[in-house]
């Protein structure tokens, strides 16, 4: 049974995902998004072994989801971002200043070992604040 006042979101220009998830669920006035990759709507990955073009591609993504539940970038309160090397926070930097502008959300930066898709380098996660 979903719980009332749950609402999910599946943008249909996303590639399908990987596993038993959406692409963003709705709950009050706050919006969760799922861990966003560089992949096209054909799930293939964009960017290829560029840090900052893979970074675009998901910052790409997160606008098409953020549009879905009538937000932008300006709404958003935190990301949690994973990089499989924490040295490439400086050429992704540029790209989030492109896309967020003047609002600066919460941030994590997270290093790990691999991500889900062989190749990617950047995964960003985020929570929205919805407007009234």
């Amino acid at each position: 049974m979903i719980r009332q006042g749950r609402e999910e979101f599946r943008v249909e220009d996303l590639n399908e995902p990987i596993s038993h998830y959406t692409d963003a669920v709705r709950f009050g006035d706050t919006l969760y998004i799922s861990g966003i990759a560089a992949l096209d709507a054909k799930g293939e990955l964009v960017g290829g072994d560029d840090v900052a073009a893979q970074a675009r591609k998901t910052l790409e993504n997160m606008d098409l989801i953020l549009k879905a539940a009538g937000a932008s970038f300006a709404d958003v309160l935190k990301v949690t971002v994973y990089l499989t090397d924490v040295n490439d926070r400086q050429a992704i930097n540029p790209v989030r200043k492109v896309f967020f502008g003047d609002a600066r959300p919460a941030s994590t930066l997270i290093g790990v070992n691999e991500l889900a898709i062989p190749g990617m380098k950047i995964e960003i996660e985020a929570v929205a604040g919805l407007p009234d």
